[in-house]
């Protein structure tokens, strides 16, 4: 009997081992999962909650069950973006009733680098190659805003497909319709993202056009102010109904840099500091030391078009104290 036993321990540890290496690898997706739960729903926080239960449903599974999907990635992914869109509908109603204006979470420039560069499946992504969208970078504030002018079933196909590389056949079955269905979501989407993009810049010009801003801001030059604006640019201020910010979007040149003045008066004490965000550069506000905003922008043509200022504490809690 004695002689069993190190057989039954071997055969046990190796069982041990190979449920460790079932669990790291479902838990390896986690942070791929929360990068496409960001996409699909503008915060870090609602993101986490996706994910969570995301994988509350797999463990909810019989062993058998888990044994039989033949590709858990694919699982985790059909079943977080069922989640999204469930509470997209729910999230659309709480942003009716939140106070002043909503912006997507803004975002160092590398959290999420390399989550989707290896989609599942690229096999149709040469797809009607004239309709594909160019993605410089597919979690910038930019991009955000215009899929929130999405419906929720054309957020979940274009993250899907042209982030993800998902095949429409498989978006079918998340969203409810045929694979033909979700190829015209797909194409709606893809026109949301066009009406929403200006003349795209490079990355150096972007923030040659960012510091000039930061420069005359500082430096109280009202004019130096209006020569990097755009006629028509907009600045959108999110406070959560935790600080006071701007109920309603500030447009126009004049009218935004006259908004940045006196807001400098009024606190002198604010410093601008850089960040490298997923737009480009940007700055983090600190009023005597401590973090009070984070603003981020939006270029074209040499010129600021959409300043993004959040000022909303409990979207600012993926950047540094420091």
């Amino acid at each position: 009997m004695s002689e069993d036993l190190p057989v039954e321990s071997a055969e046990f540890g190796g069982g041990e081992r190979d449920e460790s290496r079932a669990f790291d690898s479902v838990m390896a997706e986690r942070h791929r999962l929360l990068s496409l739960a960001f996409r699909m729903m503008g915060t870090l926080a609602d993101a986490e909650d996706v994910v969570q239960e995301t994988y509350v449903r797999w463990y909810r599974l019989e062993p058998e069950e888990r044994d039989e999907i033949a590709a858990p990635a694919a699982w985790l992914i059909r079943v977080a973006s069922r989640i999204s869109l469930d509470l997209l509908g729910s999230a659309r109603a709480r942003r009716e009733t939140y106070v002043g204006q909503w912006l997507p979470e803004p975002v160092p420039a590398d959290l999420f680098a390399d989550t989707a560069k290896a989609p599942l499946n690229s096999s149709d992504l040469a797809v009607d190659p004239l309709e594909r969208v160019t993605l410089d970078d597919a979690v910038s504030m930019a991009l955000l805003t215009v899929l929130e002018s999405m419906t929720p079933a054309e957020r979940v196909t274009f993250v899907l497909h042209d982030v993800f590389g998902v095949p429409f056949d498989e978006i079918a079955g998340v969203v409810g319709r045929s694979a033909a269905a979700t190829r015209q979501l797909a194409t709606s989407a893809r026109r949301h993202v066009r009406r929403g993009r200006r003349a795209q810049v490079s990355p150096h010009q972007h923030d040659e056009v960012v510091r000039a801003f930061r420069d005359a801001t500082v430096g109280g030059d009202i004019e130096d102010l209006l020569r990097v604006l755009a006629p028509d640019v907009e600045l959108r201020v999110d406070g959560g109904g935790f600080v006071n910010a701007a109920p309603q979007v500030i447009r126009g040149s004049d009218r935004v840099a006259r908004w940045f003045m006196g807001v400098m008066r009024k606190q002198p004490a604010l410093r601008l500091e850089r960040r490298d965000t997923a737009d480009g550069l940007g700055y983090i506000i600190r009023n005597k030391g401590r973090r009070y905003g984070m603003v981020t922008f939006d270029v074209s043509d040499e010129c600021v078009t959409n300043v993004w200022l959040m000022l909303n504490p409990m979207k600012l809690t993926n950047w540094s104290l420091d």
